[in-house]
């Protein structure tokens, strides 16, 4: 702002110099024509200086504030509650990171320094202009009230578009990465012009919402420009007459009308700015709506307990997801997992298993009922710690797009490179690592798709083993192997379940048969219990369950 204001003032000393300079020309003053133009380079080289401080001061400002604010924003994403991921789409989100930020950025940083600038030349000259002429400057600013009103009713037309054509984008960007994300489903069904059409539908109705902005500000913006220059005219008009009655000078008049040609360049300016300024309030709106968004599960806070023995209750647990509460999931489950039981939960597609598995973690709370880990009300615990202590193993892991190492180093973050490779060993993935050419920096793809199906399995597994939780969820963790596979896989899980509390969600009889207990879920509700052979023995939906599996085989 010191500079800021510095250059302004600099600036001004131009118009009056420019007076003088005619002025001493029409005098014959040689000596003080040389003085002026001495005073001139002084002037200009130390507002080089001043301009140079204030752009670097000013810009790197607002980078400092965007890089923060990208960073509070992605904070705030990652401490959202899952069911606020089920109800947006990823590319929404990674629209709002990059699209709405740098909408900021430029707003914060070059557009702030340059409208502070236009705001103090504009408000500098005009005062010059009412010490050189009251009356002229009079005549100029008949136009402010006309121009000012127009700016607010702009203003919120242009907020309401900005806002519009940035969610436009979002949508596009929604349509691009889930064309993108599946690329290997829309090749196999030869859909790649269906989600080119999707894009272009999508980016079309971007456009159009854009250009009508475009319209708005094209309106505003002559109509401002227009006013200003219109004001000149009348200035020149009158002031000539002016100095044609010898009530002014030659040169006070061209003073003048300079700085009305600056106040008319900085007005020019800012009515470019002010559109810029309304697309940023929009893009605002849409990141500051999530950084103070407070999720509804606390990603962190609550007690921590010393030791963790592994029992696990389900007491009358209700629940329904958040997308569709209408829906009931579970309706009144009881369930009871001792220190050490490996427990297995089987029954048809929809009965509730895996959201059993999400509320152990808390990924969700139920609406009714309670869940308690050693006697504690899961509620009561940092959701943070909780989670640590929960290892997990899913049908289809995630692996990010980095090195083998890296994958397996997520489950501690601090663990040495033995204490990985012992990971892997006991999880048998250390072989087929090892023929890697990079070895343990291989690097995955994105999602591991360089991976086969129980490479990824196992280095999950060795992701969990290297977490080292008191408590296990294996998530049909072989369901989609092949028999070679699942062999390696199961040996590695049968490593990783020894001495931990184990909840298994499993179709495939192998996973279920060597369960301490195995219980049957049906409509949300547990309809039987006990081990796998007397389950057998009785008539129901378990003994269905495995026939139809023999049969099938």
């Amino acid at each position: 702002m010191f500079f800021l204001l510095i250059a302004s003032a600099l600036l001004l000393v131009y118009p009056r110099a420019i007076g003088e300079i005619i002025d001493q020309l029409r005098a014959g003053d040689r000596a003080q024509l040389d003085r002026i133009a001495l005073i001139l380079v002084g002037v200009f080289l130390l507002q080089g200086v001043a301009m140079a401080l204030r752009f670097y001061l000013f810009t790197t400002a607002g980078e400092r504030v965007v890089t923060q604010l990208r960073q509070d924003l992605f904070a705030s994403l990652m401490s959202q509650e899952v069911g606020f991921f089920d109800e947006r789409r990823t590319g929404e989100l990674t629209n709002r990171l990059a699209s709405d930020t740098t909408v900021l950025q430029n707003a914060v940083s070059v557009n702030i320094s340059m409208g502070l600038r236009n705001a103090a030349q504009a408000l500098g000259c005009i005062a010059l202009l009412f010490y050189t002429s009251p009356v002229l400057t009079g005549l100029m600013l008949a136009i402010v009230p006309a121009v000012a009103v127009g700016a607010v009713v702009y203003g919120r037309k242009v907020r309401g578009l900005s806002k519009q054509t940035q969610d436009a984008l979002a949508a596009a960007n929604e349509v691009a990465e889930e064309g993108l994300s599946g690329i290997r489903t829309v090749r196999s069904f030869a859909a790649e012009r269906h989600e080119v059409d999707r894009y272009r539908s999508a980016t079309e109705h971007a456009y159009d919402v854009a250009r009508r902005r475009v319209v708005q500000s094209s309106f505003f913006m002559a109509g401002a420009t227009s006013a200003s220059y219109l004001a000149s005219v009348v200035v020149l008009w009158y002031g000539g007459r002016l100095v044609l009655e010898e009530k002014m000078t030659a040169g006070s008049l061209t003073s003048f009308l300079i700085y009305s040609l600056m106040v008319a360049v900085a007005l020019g300016a800012l009515t470019e700015l002010w559109a810029d300024f309304m697309r940023a309030v929009g893009a605002a709106e849409r990141v500051f709506e999530l950084i103070d968004r407070k999720p509804a599960i606390p990603s962190s806070g609550g007690e921590r307990l010393p030791s963790v023995q592994g029992r696990v209750e389900f007491q009358q647990v209700r629940f329904a997801y958040p997308t569709r509460p209408d829906v009931p999931v579970l309706q009144g489950i009881d369930l009871k997992l001792d220190a050490g039981e490996v427990v297995a939960i089987v029954g048809p597609s929809g009965a509730g298993k895996s959201t059993i598995a999400g509320l152990l973690a808390r990924m969700y709370d139920p609406q009714g009922g309670r869940l308690l880990l050693d006697g504690k009300a899961l509620e009561s615990l940092d959701p943070e710690w909780l989670r640590q202590q929960i290892g997990t193993v899913a049908q289809e892991p995630m692996l990010f797009a980095s090195s083998i190492e890296d994958n397996i180093r997520y489950g501690r973050m601090d663990a040495t490179d033995e204490e990985i490779q012992a990971a892997a060993r006991a999880a048998n993935a250390h072989e087929f690592i090892s023929r890697f050419p990079e070895g343990y920096r291989t690097l995955v793809g994105e999602r591991g798709v360089q991976l086969s199906g129980g490479q990824k399995q196992r280095i999950a597994i060795a992701r969990a083993m290297l977490k080292n939780p008191r408590l296990l969820v294996l998530d049909e963790a072989t369901s989609a192997l092949d028999a070679e596979s699942e062999h390696l896989v199961q040996e590695a899980l049968d490593r990783l379940m020894k001495g931990r509390t184990t909840l298994i969600i499993a179709h495939r009889l192998s996973t279920v048969i060597g369960a301490d207990r195995v219980l049957v879920l049906e409509g949300g509700k547990v309809v039987q219990s006990g081990n796998h052979a007397a389950l057998m023995g009785q008539e129901g939906l378990y003994r269905r369950l495995v026939e139809r599996q023999f049969v099938a085989a």
